[in-house]
């Protein structure tokens, strides 16, 4: 039987991405939706209320600030389309993302130097690059951990696609290549905008897994002027013997480091506590990629990677609000799977995404999802951090945390041997029976362009339907969302011939939108 067309695409405002009204989604899920969305301004009228003096400063000295006013656009766009299951599930994981990144922002702020922060806070905040996840500050409860670029620009950028334009102009006017992965490059253009908030006691940083990300390190360390710990984290990681004891060392060191400059002392009982709940966030998605190994997924689309990505770089088992969220959504995955309800409209084919996402089109999942029946059950940024730690001993837990460095974000699949990139890919794919894969074709990133023929070939040999798009990760001038979308419908048209679920999603204009 053929599937009615939603229309969604005509409910968006030209050239905008916004939509004319609120999605109509039936009587029950609309109710839920519009539920959520108040609960997600009453969290931000909330915010501004505690603070109103640092927010209004913040909002004038900061560009990026205003960005995270226009959040209630961001989440529709996620949850477009949406029923059932995967909207409630989509809302539960949304609002423990929200709240806790308000928490990051409210924190920044009060600390801000720049804004008359408070100076004995300022000096309790660690600051950390975001390729080092903040678990290792699950041992000082005393102090708090923060990743510097996560709100100014990876987060924003996510939001806002066209956030990153003024700093990567910036850093271009400086002197850097434009070829260079516009990631480190925006990193680098907050600082030299000046628009990182001021704060911290010291600095943890890291061997960078490529040469732009160094770049970052430098501009950051000339920025901050804090004593910095550069964490070396093995990039051949499958080497269990020589690599894992210079990684535990390193984490020693990072320890001591810390203890130096603040004065605190490792509490290893406060660690072991949070690392016991990490391991149940962790169980939370391997339970979830459990069920979409199936037939009758659950939780598709760009909500895990989402989920994944920030509970295992925000987290670090220090947030019950993740494990209540984590309990909730594993009661409705469950029930939805024994009834083998559908997670979306239509299921024509299985996907696993693989490669890095661009961060100006978080939701493209969802629109493969939504107009050609395209559902992803996996993807690469999910499948980070897939440890699960011994914490019977304080050498499993240093061996524990020292594995999840080295399975980090970027790492992961680009370090170590092309076999973490390829065999895995492959591996995915046929234990989550995918008969299609999403290849993000990252066009600044030097790494993983060499491996782009033996996909090709690879993808021949097994006569999988294998899909690129090239995309620019933080810079939507040189590959548009429109672009991405285009490439899509000519593989789906041209080579499977098929007709899309929804015709008013193939072509639409949303080159101003946020």
């Amino acid at each position: 039987m053929k599937v009615k067309p939603r229309n969604l695409g005509k409910t968006y405002i030209d050239k905008t991405g916004v939509r004319k009204f609120r999605e109509w989604r039936g009587i029950k899920d609309t109710l839920y939706d519009y539920a959520w969305w108040c609960v997600m301004w009453k969290d931000m009228i909330k915010f501004v209320l505690k603070s109103p003096v640092q927010v209004v400063k913040g909002i004038f000295k900061y560009r990026w600030m205003l960005t995270y006013l226009s959040l209630p656009q961001f989440l529709d766009r996620q949850l477009e389309g949406m029923r059932g299951i995967q909207l409630k599930a989509g809302h539960i994981l949304y609002d423990v993302i929200v709240k806790h990144t308000i928490d990051i922002i409210g924190t920044e702020f009060d600390a801000d130097q720049k804004l008359g922060g408070d100076k004995a806070l300022a000096e309790r905040i660690i600051c950390f690059d975001e390729l080092v996840p903040t678990e290792i500050m699950a041992g000082f409860p005393n102090l708090i951990g923060i990743p510097v670029q996560t709100i100014p620009i990876f987060l924003s950028s996510m939001i806002n696609q066209h956030i990153s334009e003024v700093y990567l102009d910036s850093i271009e006017n400086f002197g850097v290549p434009a070829d260079v992965c516009p990631l480190p490059s925006a990193e680098s253009g907050i600082a030299i905008e000046g628009d990182y908030p001021i704060f911290g006691k010291c600095f943890i940083s890291c061997n960078m897994p490529c040469d732009g990300s160094v770049m970052t390190s430098a501009y950051q360390d000339r920025y901050f002027k804090l004593p910095t710990y550069c964490l070396g984290v093995p990039l051949r990681y499958n080497d269990e013997v020589d690599a894992q004891e210079y990684a535990i060392e390193e984490i020693k060191g990072c320890i001591a480091f810390i203890e130096e400059q603040t004065g605190e002392k490792f509490d290893w009982a406060a660690f072991k506590t949070a690392m016991d709940k990490y391991n149940e966030v962790t169980q939370f998605h391997f339970d979830l990629w459990d069920i979409n190994r199936t037939d009758y997924p659950q939780v598709t689309g760009n909500v895990p990677w989402l989920y994944r990505m920030y509970s295992f770089h925000l987290h670090g088992g220090m947030d019950d609000r993740f494990l209540k969220a984590d309990d909730k959504v594993r009661k409705l995955m469950e029930d939805g799977y024994k009834k083998k309800l559908p997670c979306t409209l239509e299921m024509r084919h299985k996907a696993l995404v693989w490669s890095c996402p661009a961060n100006y089109y978080t939701n493209f999942s969802n629109w493969l999802e939504q107009c050609w029946g395209i559902v992803s059950v996996m993807d690469m940024e999910t499948h980070v951090g897939n440890v699960m730690v011994d914490t019977s001993t304080q050498e499993g837990l240093l061996l524990g945390l020292a594995q999840l460095y080295q399975r980090t974000t970027m790492r992961k699949h680009t370090k170590g041997g092309y076999k973490n990139a390829l065999n895995e890919m492959w591996s995915i794919a046929d234990a989550f029976n995918c008969d299609t894969i999403i290849m993000y074709d990252q066009i600044s990133c030097k790494g993983m362009d060499g491996l782009q023929g033996m996909f090709d070939e690879q993808a021949r040999e097994r006569n999988i339907n294998f899909i690129w798009v090239q995309q620019d990760l933080m810079d939507p001038r040189t590959i548009s969302r429109r672009d991405m979308r285009n490439q899509v419908n000519s593989y789906m048209t041209s080579v499977l011939r098929e007709e899309p679920l929804d015709p008013t999603l193939v072509d639409f204009d949303d080159c101003d939108a946020f």
